[in-house]
């Protein structure tokens, strides 16, 4: 039995490796290889990284694929592409600049990366740093006249700076910036915190924890100065036919100054202005107004305010009736229209609506290309003036009849009276 599987053994091995060349044939015949470059770029992930390292630089974190592959499996690589990954282990390097290889898989079979384009990636490492430091505040700015700043708290007071290494030693102080120009008021606000270095200029690439801070800037009166609120005065009646709708003032508070700190204090929280007159007035205006001022006590800072005064006509109401025009008709029909007459409300200004002349106004309805039947048109109001609007029409729609106009007719001759000659008689249109 031995000897008869020695005898035959090489030809059963020959057998196989035929049979297994020729499947292999065939199935790369109808899935051929085909080797060509990934379409898009991968991106070359970073791993290992140690805790207490930063990358500060490195060249391209992307790499270009050449890959074979049947061209089943090309497919799914072509509309997957996390079938395909790169990257590059920082595990072994310390702080320097190096140079590491990229590392590639292909989660598919049977597949393999023929070539990448570029195989290594460029890095320099630094070190991981934190230092802290004082907060720096600089107050930019004057308070309102008769204020004056207080001390400013910070919280918190110090900040962490963190980055690497050659970017934390750039840094020599952080700074915030509150400006307080023209304040009236204490200032409460967060703001964000920038590092410089020695020359002044902003360090980037650092990270400050936190990124801001909260300020709390005391701005408080002056004695013998006090706020108050600016009460506007008038006089006199606007023009008949309007009224006052609004009345603003610029600024709405003013800072009052006496030498008598108890003059200021006596005063009831406001100041009047001068009587402003009302007389004759139809539209808005601005006025220039001074203020009516205790004696001893003087304005802080400009010597009057702006008042605006909001004027508008009254608003009314005309109900008035018209007859209506039809436009467009044939000269050889007619049209009846039913209801002759339609009311109008009208509303805007009160004097407009009493110089309006209703004559003046042309109510219609247009019959342009249409047929003999019979209609409902929507009346059109025209001629109307500005600001006058049409509050209702009733009713809102109108019949029309448009037929053939009447035949003038005539009497016989026997009918006539001795000497009267005959005229035509026509039907008028309504």
């Amino acid at each position: 039995m031995l000897h008869w599987i020695a005898k035959y053994l090489k030809t059963f091995l020959l057998a196989f490796v035929l049979a297994l060349v020729v499947w292999i044939s065939a199935i790369l015949a109808t899935d051929p290889n085909e080797e060509s470059i990934y379409p898009r770029p991968i991106t070359v992930r970073i791993v290992g990284l140690p805790s207490d390292m930063l990358v500060v630089k490195s060249s391209a974190l992307e790499t270009q694929l050449t890959l074979i592959a049947p061209r089943s499996i090309w497919n799914r690589l072509q509309v997957n592409e996390d079938l395909l990954s790169a990257w590059i282990d920082l595990s072994n390097y310390g702080a320097g600049e190096h140079v590491v290889p990229i590392q590639t898989q292909v989660r598919i079979e049977p597949a393999r990366i023929s070539k990448l384009e570029p195989a290594e990636v460029r890095v320099v490492l630094e070190p991981l740093v934190s230092t802290t430091f004082n907060i720096r505040l600089d107050v930019v700015g004057e308070p309102a006249l008769g204020y004056r700043e207080g001390t400013p708290r910070l919280e918190p007071a110090q900040v962490t700076v963190s980055g690497p290494q050659s970017r934390v030693s750039q840094v020599t102080e952080v700074r915030a910036v509150l400006d307080i120009a023209g304040a009236d008021g204490s200032i409460s606000k967060d703001i964000t915190l920038r590092a410089y270095d020695e020359a002044g200029n902003q360090v980037s690439g650092v990270t400050l924890q936190p990124p801001s801070v909260s300020v709390r800037q005391p701005i408080t009166l002056l004695g013998g100065y006090r706020n108050v609120v600016v009460k506007v005065v008038t006089v006199g009646q606007v023009e008949d036919g309007y009224w006052l709708t609004n009345v603003s003032v610029t600024p709405p508070n003013v800072t009052v100054f006496s030498a008598d700190p108890q003059l200021v204090n006596s005063l009831p929280g406001y100041v009047e202005t001068n009587p402003l007159d009302l007389t004759g007035l139809n539209d808005d205006v601005d006025i220039r107004a001074t203020l009516n001022l205790p004696e001893g006590v003087s304005l802080a800072g400009e010597e009057s305010v702006l008042v605006r005064l909001s004027i508008a006509a009254l608003e009314g109401s005309l109900p008035i009736s018209l007859p209506i025009e039809v436009v467009g008709l044939s000269p050889e029909d007619q049209a009846i229209v039913s209801p002759e007459m339609v009311d109008l409300l009208l509303v805007g200004p009160l004097p407009i609506l009493n110089n309006l002349n209703p004559a003046s106004i042309r109510i219609s309805v247009n019959v342009s290309n249409l047929e003999h039947g019979i209609y409902q048109l929507a009346p059109v109001v025209d001629l109307l003036p500005n600001q006058i609007e049409v509050a209702s029409i009733l009713p809102e729609v109108v019949e029309v009849v448009i037929g053939p106009a009447p035949t003038p007719t005539t009497t016989s001759p026997a009918s006539r009276a001795p000497g009267v000659t005959p005229t035509p008689v026509r039907t008028p249109t309504p």
